[in-house]
């Protein structure tokens, strides 16, 4: 958590220099605090969109794998059913139920952002940075010895592997 945009402003240009692309850091704050020029969080990391995606995706391939069985046993009149019918029902019961899902999520507040909600509605910024778990010290170090003020509030376990 930043105190405000000009230390955001500081810890993007630190960040610059410390060699992490701006595609990987994501600021969240108050509604029109940021400038246009800075990273700003998208869907992806203020929504549950993924957590969504991947409920609906489990859901729908159950209820599509359902149905294909289904259609297995109680087959249409003058149709013969194959494994091969059931399948593309759970594939595409999946992908419904992921899109449906995800569609549904992207106006859900992100879970994982409760804790900050409260700190970014008084004006400060969260700062987030997508880097190699290696990094991840180095980064912290160098947010803290420049900046003491700001307050850490830890690692994502689901953080993509960077090259």
């Amino acid at each position: 958590m930043l105190p405000d945009a000009g230390s955001a402003r500081a810890m993007l240009d630190e960040l610059l220099l410390a060699r992490v692309d701006e595609r990987h850091m994501h600021f969240h704050a108050r509604e029109g605090m940021l400038p246009a020029d800075m990273p700003e969080a998208n869907s992806f990391q203020k929504t549950d969109l993924i957590h969504g995606a991947e409920v609906g995706m489990l859901i729908g391939g159950i209820a599509g794998l359902l149905a294909g069985g289904l259609w297995l046993i109680f087959p249409p009149e003058g149709m013969e059913m194959r494994i091969l019918a059931v399948v593309i029902s759970a594939l595409g019961g999946a992908m419904f139920g992921s899109w449906v899902s995800g569609r549904a999520a992207t106006a859900i507040p992100s879970s994982r952002l409760k804790p900050f909600q409260a700190e970014i509605e008084n004006g400060r910024v969260l700062l987030m940075v997508d880097v190699p778990f290696k990094r991840v010290a180095e980064i912290k170090e160098l947010v803290s010895k420049r900046h003491p003020e700001i307050r850490f509030g830890g690692v994502d376990p689901h953080v993509p592997v960077f090259s």
